[in-house]
Formats: C-alpha cells, structure tokens, sequence
C-alpha cells in the first residue's frame, strides 16, 4: 500500500478552487453584509458538485449544511460508500433516502415531500440540486419554494419558461434569438386534432374543471395553439392526460412526415423537453437512406417515428399520467459545433461568462470541453495576422478565428437578452450549435453545468459598492455566486466580469472502456496525487482515510453515470492549456481491478490536437471517425512482431560486418539493447490511444524517400532523442522508488544515458544540431579540423553502436502510412480533414472490435458484452426480444443493458437461433461475460489457431522490414 510522497497537497490545497469566502470578516462593512451566516443548506444531489459545494460552502463560513444519501451510494455495492462522507462525520447531517429522484411521476413526488420533511425536521432553510436528478424539475423548484426553502438556483419561473424546451424556444423567437427549424408543440397539436376550436377547449376545461386563466384564454389575439398549451398546462398540474401517448406518437409522425417534405435530405431530431446530458434524444434517418419513390422514403423514414417517442418518453420517466409528454422534432444540422454560454442574473440584471466548446462528444455525452473567450480568440486573430503577414499562416485559419469572434459576441448577446425575459436569478446555460457562420439556439439548462469549471479558470465576478468604487470583492466560484444570489439576489449590484485566464479546458474522467463504451464494475486500487496546476473534481475518491492517511479503494458501481472525475486546468492561450492538461494525463497513475477508464484516450486525443492543431474546430461527428482510426492503428500494429522485427534487424546489420570480432561485438551491442527499444515500443503498440497521440506529436520528425522499388522512411531527428522522448511520453523515465515494470530498467537507462550525452557532446564539437547535418559528417572517414584521426574513428564507432538497431523505430511511422493514419488532420480553415472512408459505419463496428476485442465464447452462446442492468423488452409490457426457439440475423437486438443510467441496446453479433434463454427478469443485475443466451449459430464460428497468427504477423512484419 503507497503512501503519498507528495509535499504539496493540490488536492485540498489547491490555489487553483480554494481559498477563504468568508465575507463576514472582511473590513468593508457593505461586503461583508453579504455574507450567508443564518444559511442551512440540504444538498440534494451527488457526483463531483457534491463534494465541490462542501468544500465551497465551508470556505463561505457555512458549516451548518446537510446532504442526502441514497441507497446506492451506501449499502447496495460493497466499496462504493460516498467518500465525501470522509470529510462530513457528524452522521445528523447525513439524511438517507432510497434515491435521489424516483422512477415515476408519483415517486417524484414522494421524494420531493421526503426532502421537504427532512429540511423542516433538521432546520435546513435552503436546497442546493446541482444537476442532474431533479435540478431542472420545475415541480421540484415550485415545491420547495412553496414550502419557504430557499432554492440555490433559478426560481420556478425561469425554470418553466427557459427549462422546458418548447417553452424556452417560443420565448428565444419573441426576443429574436436564433433557433433550429422544428415543431415544438406537438402536444398542442395532438390536442387540437380532437378539440378544434375555441368552444370545444372551453369544454374541455369544464369538464375536467381545469384551473385555466379565463383573463389569458379568452383574448382575442391568443392563437389556438397557445390556448391549447394553456389548458395542457392546467392539465399537467391537476394530474390528467387529455391525449394518449399513441395519439402523441401518431401526430409526431405526421410533424416528422412534414418536415421531411421541406428538409427531405436532412435527418430529424426528436427530443424530449426535459432530459439533459443528450438523454431523451433519438435521431431519424434521412429519407435518401430508403428505397422507393420520394413518398415511400419519406413514410418508411418517418415510420421509425413512434418507437423512439416511447423510447424517449421511457428514458426521461415521462410516461405517467399527467405526465407533460411534449417532444420536440427538430432539424438536425449535420456540421454543427456545440457550444454553450454561461450566462448569471439577478431577475434584473443578466451577464454573459464566455463560452465552452462541447463538441468533442459521443452519443451526446461531452468528453473534452475547451473555453472559448473573447480574449483567447482575439489573442488568436493577432498570432494569426503576424502569420499571415510573414507568409507562415493560413488567410482561411485567419477568416475563420475572425468568424468565430463574431459568433462568439452575438451568441453572448442573444444570451443575455435571453436571461433577461425570462427572469435569470441564478446561473445557467444557453446552449447553442454552430453550423460555419451560423448559430441557432437549442435550450437553455437551468441548472450548473458540469463543466461550469471552465468558466470558472477564465473569468471571475467583481461586485463593486454603488456608491464606492473602491470598495468591492470578487467572486470565482460559480457554485459561491449561486449562493449569494439565492440569499442577496436583488441586492448585488450588476458585476463585472473579470478575467483570470484566457483558455481552460476539461476532461471528462469516464468508466469506459478503449472505444469509449460504458464499463462499470471497476475497482479503483490507487490514483497517484494531484500536480500542481491539476484540478481533480472526484466526488472525493481521493480522499484519503482520515485514520491512516492511505488510499481507499472505491468500486464503480455505475449505478448514476459513467463520470469518475473532471479533470480540469488553464493557460495562457489554448496551446498552453492543452498542453498542461497532457502533462496531467501524463503523470496519472489509476490502477485497480477490471478498471476501465478513457484517460488513455484523453491523453491520446489531447496529443493529437497538439500536434495538429489546437486551433481546429471539431464537429459533434468528429470522434467516432477519429476512433475508427485509431483502431485502424490498434489492428496494424497487432500484426506486427517486434522480437522478430528486432532479430531480423540485427541480423542485417551483422550481415554487413565482415570482421569476426566487429561482428561479435556488434551482436552484444544490439541484444543488450533490446530491452531499450522494445519494452516502450511494445507499451506504445498496444496502447492506440497513446500511439496516436505520439504519431501526431511526432509527424514532422520523419520523411519518405521513394527509391525505384519501394517507399522507405528516416527520421529527421536523431532517434536516440526519440527514444529518450518515448520514454517520457510514457511516464516510463527512471523514478526512484518506482516498480522496475513502470519504468526504464537500469542498464537500460545507462545506455540511454550515455547515448545523449554523447550526441550532446558531439553536436558541441562539430557545432551543429541538425541530425542530417551530423550524419553526412560521420558519413566520411576524413576526421574534421581539432579531432585526430584515431578518436574520430571511435566517434564513429560509438556512433555506429548507438545507432545500431535503431531502425526498429521506423515501425511507428510506418503503421502510421499504411492505415492512412495522418490523412486524418485539420484543414486550412481550421474544419476537420475526415476521410470518406471513416464514416463507413462498418469499419465503425469492426475497429470497436479492435479497440474492444469481443469476449472469447463458445460457439453456442452469447455472453454479456458488459456488467449492467438486464432488460429483455424495449419497455415494460411490451414482448421480449426473443424467445427460446427464435431465430435471429446478425444485428438483431437480443436485450438492453442500463449501465450509468444510459440504456445500451445489444445486437447479435451473428446469425442462428435460441435454444436457451439463461437470464429473464427485467431489472436483473448481469456481469461482463456472463452467458445469457444459449443459441445455435447458422455457420460454424472459425476461431484463428496460433500458428495462423504467427504466420500473419511474420507476414507483416516482413513487409515492414523490407522498407528499411
């Protein structure tokens, strides 16, 4: 068990987050009536905010607060106690409830009367949601105000008329703010396909006895539809349904049939008005992907429609009565950046706090978030214009930073005047896409984001005394302006915005696996500490035992989500940021048992933006071509066999050594050093991830001279500088005290030593540090001017037993060319290079294959491809999947596994029939590799034996060395 070495704690002392909030003591008199003493805060939510509130509530001086504790978090899954737990002691301010939300509209409900009951009972005054769970419920919100709690977060209001995305975009168009093409009133629709007019709504509220605002209803230039939402919305609050979920389902359809006719090549978005971290989503295909003539496309495409409207509805748990089931259906645009303003107010006044870049996401969830500030891009226009000038930039680079800027201003200011009419008294988020020069408007979240953090490393809030300029105090926590909005709202005057630092970025810390696949049930064993300059947001898995001062290990249960930590840190300028956040990556060391995470991947996609270019503009469709390609790369490499490659090697070398002893000496060079330059490529090959990172870091560092039979490769660099740097992109460099199978081994480390001293020593010498330039002068037996002729020829001779064997690296390069790695790139215009062929959604599937080899299984079963939570049917109620005696086609769905509240459907990997289903309950807990289906297969499974592989590889393997 390792104890912590390090002197500095960055992870409770971290100049970075903490610092003292305590107002009360400070000596202005008007700051310091903003402090919060008489505040007894419930924190209602989990997860990294949870423990970020804690520790921003204690710094405030507000030590009276509480949290909730679900069943989950507690007693169903040993080693998975909340850790925050090990800062919060006193078990009166531990409140435990079964979950955090409900599973139904009635469960809800019963949470929200147990949160007030224990608010009352305990003397809390206040709630703080976070996000998630039921941050957003505008029920929720009304409850809790209602009962005299004061809510940390937007008031009820603001959460129904910016929240729920159909209210939220009628109001973006009042205030003229852009937003996609779509239908958002569904519902509204349904309901006037059975009531019409004005009398027959009328009758409708008369007989349900709706509570409808008679004033509103009757004014003459009210359109059907909004009075429609107007009794919809009474409907809602007294518990009925006044459409069925098939009629919903039926007129979506006809909505989706419609666009289809203005929008026939495009796909369609259907989207729930609540929902959040891309739940409650489904995509439509466009109709070009069906046969037939242009109606018969266009009904096949819309056809799909009603099936994930009740997916929809299952997923964000609206299929209760009364539940509002509005979905919206919208145009999907295709090339479009994700980007989302922070925006904070009062009710009176209402700023903007920059934006981040959320585009680096899949399946709609965020993995590399990147600041985007007015000062960081017009910084990068002026690099940009000096570049231009001095013929070393890109015009189209130049156009469209100066584009950016522009949209960055218009998507601050629609934010504000959006934050405005709705009433903001809090934080939240106007989120937006970007299709090249155009924005539009998706939603507003009221709530703190996950990645509020980036905002936070770039700007700071500065409340100045109206009546002195000189006496006033900055806030930089999103979390801390929340508070002081929730207790002195109307009091804080309009603050300026200050800047701290001008790019920031955050990795999502997920429990994935390579291809970026959900993989709970890992156990977390060690997390080396926080460096300087890291900012960890863990949920307080770092904490160490408060007895003993170790680690303690924690399991990822995936009860909630796949979120392990956000990792976050800052810069000067993009370029510096992303490179702090590599070196980050670079020093983690996680370990534990079946542990899968996606810091490989971060570390590889952080390199590769590095070495490419950080200025690039990724879309939403940006990962999985990139992923697809670095499995092209995991599967090139799998063929190659680095001990055969390195024997080969040496023998050529040797080959061309006619003296016995030079040859006996040159055979001990080349074996005492191929610990050196096999145990970090071997590390590199089988970790794609990483490997891409290092191809993109290292493109230039290499060229291609064609000869008459064939393509060969040489470095440009010395490659005994990079090998030294392979070591250090590893995090393999020699460390003291460290595990000899995480570092370079000693004798190793000599040789290596020894090579770079000499080189130095050399490029010293002969007054040159280009490696080309050196090799054309060892090239020559004449011994340069000031060097005799006998210790000229040693250098050579050293030179030559360094180099020896070396070639060995050219290997990386060339997996690079042969799996078309680097036609994956950035454009002039900053707009990603994707090949065609990345989009193929066949190469998708199989290099996920690659990334995640399937589990090795008997002919006739299926096991589980993941731990999780079983479901044999779409929804309750509904027919299983399949029986015994079913037969099944390749890319079936056989079940659905909810691992961290995403529900995953899983497809037969090949064709037969069930003879046996093992596992059939809803709701049963499965493992990783646990058979679930008994089948018997159409064709015989071919499993390759070891000789095949063997001779595969060689086969490869000979292809390389014949470029050498």
């Amino acid at each position: 068990m390792r104890k912590r070495v390090s002197k500095v704690n960055y992870y409770l002392n971290n100049p970075l987050i903490h610092r003292d909030r305590k107002l009360a003591e400070h000596s202005s008199a008007w700051v310091s009536s903003f402090a919060c003493p008489e505040l007894r805060p419930l924190i209602i939510c989990r997860g990294p905010i949870r423990k970020e509130v804690m520790d921003v509530f204690s710094e405030m001086g507000i030590d009276k607060y509480g949290i909730l504790l679900s069943e989950k978090d507690s007693i169903v899954y040993p080693n998975a106690l909340s850790p925050e737990l090990r800062l919060l002691t006193d078990p009166d301010r531990i409140h435990r409830v079964p979950d955090y939300t409900g599973a139904s509209k009635e469960e809800r409900i019963e949470r929200i009367q147990q949160i007030i009951n224990i608010a009352k009972q305990n003397h809390y005054n206040a709630i703080f949601a976070g996000y998630g769970f039921m941050a957003e419920d505008e029920d929720m919100v009304a409850a809790m105000e209602s009962a005299g709690l004061n809510f940390i977060g937007p008031c009820s209001g603001t959460v129904h008329s910016a929240g729920l995305k159909d209210e939220a975009k009628r109001t973006a168009l009042k205030v003229g703010v852009s937003v996609t093409p779509g239908i958002d009133n569904a519902t509204a629709l349904v309901l006037l396909s059975k009531y019409p007019d004005h009398e027959s709504l009328l009758r409708v509220i008369s007989e349900h006895n709706l509570d409808v605002d008679q004033v509103q209803f009757n004014q003459d230039d009210l359109s059907l539809e909004s009075k429609a939402d107007l009794v919809l919305s009474a409907s809602y609050v007294k518990g009925i349904d006044l459409y069925s979920i098939e009629e919903l389902q039926a007129q979506i359809e006809q909505s989706v049939i419609e666009m289809y006719g203005a929008y026939p090549d495009n796909r369609i978005r259907l989207k729930a008005i609540g929902g959040g971290g891309g739940k409650g989503q489904r995509i439509l295909a466009a109709p070009s992907n069906y046969d037939g003539s242009i109606e018969e496309k266009v009904a096949s495409a819309a056809a799909r429609a009603p099936g994930l409207v009740l997916e929809i509805l299952n997923e964000v748990k609206t299929t209760g009565v009364g539940d509002n089931k509005n979905v919206l259906v919208e145009l999907n645009i295709e090339t479009t950046r994700h980007q989302e303003i922070q925006v904070i107010g009062n009710g009176d006044w209402c700023i903007t706090l920059g934006a981040r870049d959320c585009s680096l996401q899949m399946h709609e969830q965020k993995l590399l978030e990147v600041s985007s500030t007015h000062e960081s891009i017009a910084q990068s226009i002026e690099v940009a214009k000096r570049n231009v000038e001095n013929s070393t930039g890109s015009a189209e680079e130049l156009a469209t930073l100066e584009q950016d800027l522009l949209t960055l201003d218009a998507m601050e200011s629609e934010a504000a005047r959006f934050g405005q009419a709705v009433g903001l008294d809090s934080v939240s988020t106007f989120e937006c896409i970007i299709d090249r020069g155009s924005h539009f408007f998706m939603e507003m979240n009221t709530r703190i984001q996950v990645e509020h953090r980036v905002t936070e490393l770039c700007y700071a809030l500065k409340f100045t005394n109206p009546d002195n300029a000189k006496d006033s105090f900055v806030v930089d926590s999103l979390v801390e302006a929340m508070v002081l909005l929730a207790e002195h709202g109307s009091r804080l005057p309009k603050p300026e915005r200050i800047i701290r630092n001008k790019a920031s970025v955050e990795a999502r810390l997920n429990a994935t696996n390579a291809a970026l696949q959900p993989h709970a049930g890992g156990m977390i064993g060690w997390w080396s500490e926080p460096i300087e300059g890291e900012i960890r947001d863990d949920q307080g898995i770092s904490l160490h035992n408060p007895d003993t001062d170790v680690f303690m290990k924690y399991k990822l249960a995936g009860a909630y989500d796949s979120n392990i930590a956000l990792l976050l840190t800052q810069g000067a300028d993009r370029l510096d940021s992303f490179e702090r956040l590599a070196e980050i990556l670079r020093q983690t060391d996680l370990v534990g048992e079946d542990l899968c995470t996606n810091l490989d991947f971060h570390y590889g996609l952080t390199n590769w933006f590095i070495g490419t270019n950080v200025q690039a503009r990724p879309t939403t469709k940006f990962i999985v071509p990139y992923l697809t390609a670095v499995g092209q790369l995991k599967q090139a490499a799998n063929n190659i066999d680095l001990d055969y490659a390195y024997q080969s090697i040496q023998q050529v070398s040797l080959s061309s050594i006619a003296d016995v002893d030079s040859q006996t000496a040159m055979t001990e060079v080349i074996k005492r050093k191929q610990s050196l330059f096999l145990r970090p490529l071997k590390q590199l090959l089988s970790d794609p991830h990483a490997f891409s990172g290092w191809l993109s870091l290292h493109q230039q560092d290499f060229s291609i001279a064609n000869t008459s039979s064939a393509a060969s490769i040489h470095w440009n660099i010395n490659p005994i500088v990079l090998l030294d740097d392979l070591y250090h992109y590893l995090n393999m460099e020699f460390r003291e005290g460290r595990p000899a199978q995480d570092i370079i081994w000693d004798h190793d480390f000599t040789i290596l030593f020894d090579a770079l001293q000499f080189y130095e020593t050399l490029e010293s010498l002969l007054k040159s540090d280009s490696f080309a330039d050196l090799l054309a002068i060892l090239s020559s037996a004449e011994s340069p001017t000031g060097m005799g002729d006998v210790d000229w020829q040693a250098v050579r001779s050293a030179h030559a037993g360094y180099q020896a064997a070396t070639e060995v690296l050219l290997v990386l390069p060339y997996i690079a060319l042969q799996t078309g790695f680097y036609d994956l790139g950035v454009n002039a215009d900053l707009s990603m290079r994707i090949p065609d062929g990345l989009f193929d959604e066949s190469l998708q599937k199989a290099m996920q294959k690659e990334l995640v080899p399937p589990l090795a299984a008997k002919s006739d079963e299926i096991l589980a491809a993941s731990g999780g939570m079983f479901y044999p049917r779409e929804a309750p109620g509904m027919d299983v999947y399949v029986n015994e005696g079913d037969h099944f086609e390749a890319g079936d769905v056989l079940y659905i596994v909810e691992v961290m509240k995403m529900f995953n459907k899983v497809v037969a990997p090949f064709a037969g029939t069930i003879e046996k289903v093992l596992v059939e309950d809803d709701g049963v807990i499965i493992a990783k590799g646990q058979t679930l289906y008994k089948v018997k297969p159409d064709e015989e499974v071919i499993i390759e034996s070891d000789s095949v592989i063997a001779t595969r590889k060689r086969n490869a393997t000979d292809d390389f060395l014949q470029t050498l």
